[in-house]
């Protein structure tokens, strides 16, 4: 793929330590793409990494994720988006281990690592740990990955309610992570619905005008929940919905760092678009101006008819 400083989806990202002084161990990165010099359909490739093992070692594992995931898919030809990233995940959760293994204040580190690979209008992803994706789509938002944790297993055990999950002494175990002593399992699933067992087909799942896609760590969605997040991430300008999210966050408690990531498909042009965008934002608003527009055509109508029997006469 060949970089591009134009990116073709609205972008917006920050990252805070929250309040807890914990060192920041989160990294995330975005880049802007072309596939080639005859293919110019447009790709923007997203990460976030929530580094574990304390003492900078988390910090340490996070920079590696997403260093060598990045350019793994910068280097590719894009052709293979899952296998691509699949492969660059197992990478560099070995080099996270090799390093970790040979060095006492690095043993044991880890990282989540959760991405968003959009390609003109199709989005890949793949993931492992507990660092999420959403979807907002119109005021509906949608987790489109699992958490790899015990108590997420334990809900989908029907041993917890998502509630009890929240504050449970095991809410922060994680199940998968690079940097494991074994390579872990890479998940290739987009989950548009959590009852859907056939995941793997929602691969190149199609985005759609107003689409905003969010990357975060779980600094923000432990101390957020959806019902908010979904509240925030629909703010009409980017930048204020990252900084609002993470204040709520912080707002919270704050107790982990917080790393957040928007990604929006442009919103349609013309009159079309100007009624989408603005049942989107504000719904009540485009109910009246539909109100008002049936009343000026009502009137138009009266109007005619009355120019129409003036001239018949």
């Amino acid at each position: 793929m060949i970089p591009s400083k134009k990116a073709h989806l609205n972008i917006a990202a920050g990252t805070d330590a929250g309040r807890k002084g914990k060192n920041n161990e989160d990294q995330y990165a975005v880049a802007a793409f072309k596939l080639n010099k005859t293919e110019a359909t447009p790709v923007v490739f997203a990460i976030v990494a929530d580094g574990i093992g304390g003492h900078r070692a988390g910090e340490v594992a996070s920079n590696i994720a997403v260093e060598m995931i990045c350019d793994a898919v910068a280097a590719s030809d894009a052709s293979q988006p899952l296998a691509i990233m699949e492969a660059a995940l197992i990478q560099a959760s070995q080099a996270i281990q090799t390093q970790g293994s040979n060095s006492e204040s690095q043993f044991g580190m880890g990282t989540t690592a959760i991405t968003a690979w959009v390609i003109g209008e199709k989005l890949y992803s793949v993931h492992v740990g507990n660092s999420r994706l959403y979807l907002l789509r119109g005021r509906k938002l949608v987790q489109l990955n699992v958490d790899h944790t015990w108590v997420r297993e334990a809900i989908d055990a029907g041993a917890l309610t998502t509630e009890q999950a929240r504050s449970h002494p095991h809410a922060n175990i994680i199940r998968r992570y690079l940097g494991s002593d074994v390579n872990p399992e890479v998940d290739l699933t987009i989950r548009t619905d959590r009852d859907s067992h056939a995941d793997i087909d929602n691969q190149g799942f199609h985005l759609r005008p107003g689409d905003r896609l969010l990357l975060c760590s779980d600094g923000l969605n432990d101390m957020v929940v959806d019902k908010e997040i979904a509240e925030l991430l629909a703010l009409p300008v980017l930048d204020e919905a990252v900084s609002k999210l993470i204040a709520a966050a912080n707002e919270a408690g704050g107790k982990d760092n917080i790393t957040v990531v928007i990604l929006e498909v442009p919103k349609k042009p013309g009159v079309k678009g100007f009624w989408e965008n603005l049942r989107r934002i504000n719904p009540q608003l485009a109910i009246a101006y539909a109100g008002l527009a049936l009343m000026g055509l009502a009137v138009l109508a009266a109007f005619g008819m009355y120019l129409y029997q003036l001239l018949s006469r």
